[in-house]
């Protein structure tokens, strides 16, 4: 059985990034080192099918949000006011993203990872960032990617190798299908709620209409780009049309998830994060860390799959 595979780009106008391909069970898994350290696909094997479990990147397109996940790091989602404050000393952070009037989602995903391990069913990316694009950052990132039994696992971690302490961040930004039959479960006490943007406005322990995915329910409705608080760690899908069954399992304790829901779409995020949205700019930051020079943080999360 191949795997430790990189593929070709094909010929054409755009050049296409080298995908490395673990393969491991029926499960397949490949990989986009230098687009941000991002997952172009993860798939499941049945009989002589392969099935998507991810939403399959679009190797055509360079904009990273088209691939099916790619990691969050030293911050997650929206900064607002032009950067952040720690102690006396201000840090501007410029946007980031086309269409974006915030810096979003940190800057991991915006440059290029090395592959510094790779084995038939794992594989080791790493990133070292110092101030990338003027922002405040000078870190260490490592990705270690491995195909479980009927699971893949992404161990995310940062290491602060400025010279002082900074507040850090991380997360995942996998993308899953859905349709109409499809069933999404996550435990939560309330959402943050938001204005005209995404960011947040109050915490409300009354989930709006069509919001509440503390038992099994459908992902049509109006857009939902927000933050659950609450969260125990744990988010269950069910595809009755394709017969499968995802489980996310994070083990971080910090109670953050942020659902993407976007209307008319057959695909949605669920999130595991370590803090809300604009934490830099909440009452004491919740869920970021302020790491000393020399200290890490991370995040393990786990995507189990199974036939219905």
């Amino acid at each position: 059985m191949p795997s430790r595979a990189i593929d070709t780009p094909r010929a054409g106008s755009r050049a296409l990034p080298k995908i490395h391909t673990l393969q491991a069970g029926r499960q397949r898994l490949r990989v986009t080192p230098e687009r941000g350290g991002s997952i172009a696909a993860w798939d499941w094997q049945r009989g002589n099918q392969w099935l998507p479990l991810f939403r399959p990147a679009d190797l055509e397109r360079t904009d990273l949000y088209s691939t099916a996940c790619f990691p969050l790091v030293p911050w997650s989602n929206r900064i607002t006011g032009g950067g952040f404050e720690v102690g006396q000393s201000r840090y501007p952070v410029a946007p980031n993203r086309a269409g974006e009037a915030y810096p979003i989602h940190g800057d991991g995903w915006l440059q290029a990872w090395s592959v510094s391990s790779l084995g038939e069913d794992r594989m080791a990316l790493e990133l070292s960032s110092d101030r990338f694009a003027g922002n405040p950052y000078t870190y260490r990132a490592r990705q270690l990617l491995t195909l479980r039994e009927n699971a893949l696992e992404i161990e995310l971690r940062v290491c602060n190798e400025g010279s002082q302490t900074m507040p850090f961040g991380l997360g995942l930004h996998p993308y899953f299908l859905h349709d109409a039959n499809t069933r999404l479960q996550f435990r939560s006490r309330g959402v943050w709620l938001s204005g005209d943007d995404p960011i947040p406005t109050g915490f409300s322990r009354k989930l709006p209409d069509t919001w509440d995915y503390n038992r099994p329910a459908a992902l049509d409705g109006p857009l939902v780009d927000n933050c659950y608080e609450g969260w125990d760690g744990l988010a269950m899908i069910v595809d009755p049309t394709r017969c499968l069954r995802l489980q996310m399992h994070t083990t971080d304790r910090s109670g953050y998830s942020l659902l993407y829901r976007p209307p008319g779409l057959g695909y949605f995020c669920l999130e595991p994060i370590t803090h809300p949205i604009d934490a830099f700019h909440l009452p004491n930051r919740p869920g970021l860390i302020d790491l000393a020079p020399g200290e890490d943080m991370v995040l393990l999360t786990r995507f189990g799959v199974s036939d219905l």
